[in-house]
């Protein structure tokens, strides 16, 4: 069975979250923040190679309400989609904070051990719309709505970029994975109708305005994820990393095709140049995507959305079965300009440019040739992290 996601909004989430949070605390709130969702436009497995990124952020959000306990405790509830309740505890001290069970909760003390002032104790509810293992950082967007809501309880803040630093930080710390930078930055200063250009090196952004008249950005959620060793992403950073220690590289953002061709001459690993190669292609890809979107050229901008995928599933061999076969019915489409996977791979969503006035036609195409069960949502570039004012 198939469905169009819809976003809650943020005003209904707060609510729901403030009504669990006087149900299990017995008191009303006094801070909250909201943080969303994103897609990444195209830009994969760049990030940590200091490379360009171009996401969105996602009408999809988390939000995070409540006050302080007199103690030195950190009670901490999160409401599943399902309606189902995760409960925890752990101390509010950075330096009794340790990684460990439940999972969940690793995005959360992260952020906790990672802010910069010392913390007391506090009750918390947390809330998503966020869909989760889809590949559209349902982490990031925990712990910059943990982080901005941390800011809004103690008046302490930090810059932006310092709290997208921070919170990857966290996620490298705690939960254990070692991200780029792009989500938490996206996460953190998103625009409402504009893309992100992102350079992971120096950290600088432009904001890319998204004016989509006639065509829509289609995410469609392939409701797979392939259970992995959890190697995999670690990786495939590994490999970048040794390809630019070939080339005596800080990281493969100096690197172009002449230097693929002296890889080869060295007789590097095969599938080490196949990262390099991905890497060294997808970060023009990404700048000249930026530009055709600037100037309205989303029929180019769909032909480098292909380039992409095609990358990401041959060279950093990151895609599944199931994202192909949707990338395939998309190509096949009338009215798809380009589709491409989205996120870390093995699974989640493709994202695609389609012309609005055949939306309806190309879904029905996926639904009628699509193995699995689809769900779809129409991106509508959206706002970051943000604290929210109680009344």
């Amino acid at each position: 069975m198939s469905k169009e996601a819809t976003p809650k909004g943020e005003e209904r989430l707060l609510c729901e979250a403030r009504e669990t949070f006087v149900e299990r605390f017995g008191r009303a709130p006094s801070a909250a923040a909201s943080a969303p969702g994103r897609v990444n436009l195209i830009g994969e497995h760049v990030d940590y190679c200091e490379g360009f990124v171009l996401p969105v952020a996602l009408p999809f959000k988390t939000v995070v309400v409540g006050s302080y306990n007199n103690t030195d405790v950190c009670n901490v509830v999160s409401v599943m989609v399902d309606g189902q309740e995760l409960r925890s505890s752990f101390p509010s001290s950075a330096e009794a904070l340790k990684p460990g069970p439940p999972a969940w909760t690793n995005y959360v003390k992260g952020v906790l051990a990672n802010f910069p002032s010392p913390l007391r104790g506090f009750d918390a509810v947390i809330v998503s719309d966020v869909p989760m293992g889809s590949g559209v950082s349902s982490s990031a967007s925990l712990e910059v709505a943990v982080f901005t809501f941390l800011e809004a309880l103690t008046g302490i803040s930090v810059t932006p970029v310092e709290k997208a630093l921070l919170c990857q930080k966290a996620e490298h710390q705690f939960p254990g994975m070692p991200c780029g930078i792009m989500d938490q930055y996206i996460v953190t200063l998103a625009q409402k109708n504009h893309a992100l250009l992102i350079d992971c090196r120096s950290l600088e952004a432009t904001q890319i305005p998204i004016e989509t008249e006639d065509v829509v950005i289609l995410v469609v959620n392939s409701n797979v994820k392939h259970q992995l060793t959890g190697s995999e992403y670690p990786q495939r950073r590994a490999q970048c990393q040794l390809a630019a220690e070939h080339l005596s590289m800080p990281s493969l953002r100096s690197a172009n095709v002449n230097h693929l061709e002296e890889l080869e001459r060295m007789g590097c690993d095969k599938l080490v140049l196949q990262r390099a190669r991905h890497v060294v292609n997808e970060i023009k890809r990404t700048e000249d995507t930026a530009k055709c979107l600037s100037r309205k050229d989303f029929k180019s901008a769909g032909e480098l959305f292909y380039q992409s995928h095609e990358s990401l599933s041959r060279l950093m061999e990151v895609s599944c079965p199931e994202l192909d076969q949707l990338v395939d019915i998309l190509r096949s489409a009338p009215g798809v300009l380009g589709a491409r996977m989205t996120g870390g791979g093995f699974g989640g969503c493709v994202v695609a440019l389609v012309n609005k006035e055949r939306l309806n036609e190309v879904k029905e195409k996926i639904l009628s040739s699509y193995n699995g069960n689809p769900v779809f949502f129409v991106c509508q570039a959206s706002e970051g992290a943000r604290i929210v004012k109680l009344n």
